[in-house]
């Protein structure tokens, strides 16, 4: 009896030594860096939960330059596209993706796949023309978990 209880332990050490503690997951670099973006005095503030309006900002925005390299910050699976805007435009495109027990989007990304993987520091795709729609903003990756829970803890 005791060899089963013995064995039903070391199980759940397995187990429990398997599971991912999303907690703990910090995002490897997006672009040059993971620059949170401040306030713009036309186009808001880059935090989440801050103002738009009736509506709230449900994503953390992080500084990116138009066009600039937009990297994997941990190992991902890429799930297809996200976009953010019901009405297309230039900044129109994005991508889903998991990893590391997490699912986010990234949006104002234009991906070079929407499918397959990607280790750590890959290049996922390149931010899009953000100044083209919203001139003068603080160009950006905006990242939103799927439930749209506060991603701020994984920067």
């Amino acid at each position: 009896m005791s060899l089963y209880i013995l064995l039903g332990f070391l199980l759940l050490a397995v187990i429990y030594s398997s599971h991912v503690d999303a907690s703990q997951v910090k995002f490897g670099p997006l672009c040059s860096g993971n620059r949170k973006r401040g306030c713009d005095t036309k186009y808001g503030c880059g935090n989440y939960g801050a103002s738009r309006g009736s509506r709230k900002h449900m994503g953390l925005d992080i500084v990116c330059a138009d066009g600039a390299t937009v990297y994997a910050p941990f190992d991902v699976k890429l799930n297809g596209k996200a976009a953010p805007y019901i009405k297309n435009n230039a900044i129109n495109d994005g991508i889903n993706l998991s990893g590391e027990g997490l699912c986010f989007k990234l949006f104002y990304v234009k991906p070079d796949r929407y499918t397959g993987t990607l280790k750590k520091g890959q290049k996922i795709g390149s931010l899009l023309p953000m100044q083209s729609v919203y001139p003068g903003i603080t160009s950006h990756v905006h990242v939103q978990m799927c439930d749209k829970s506060d991603p701020t803890k994984y920067f």
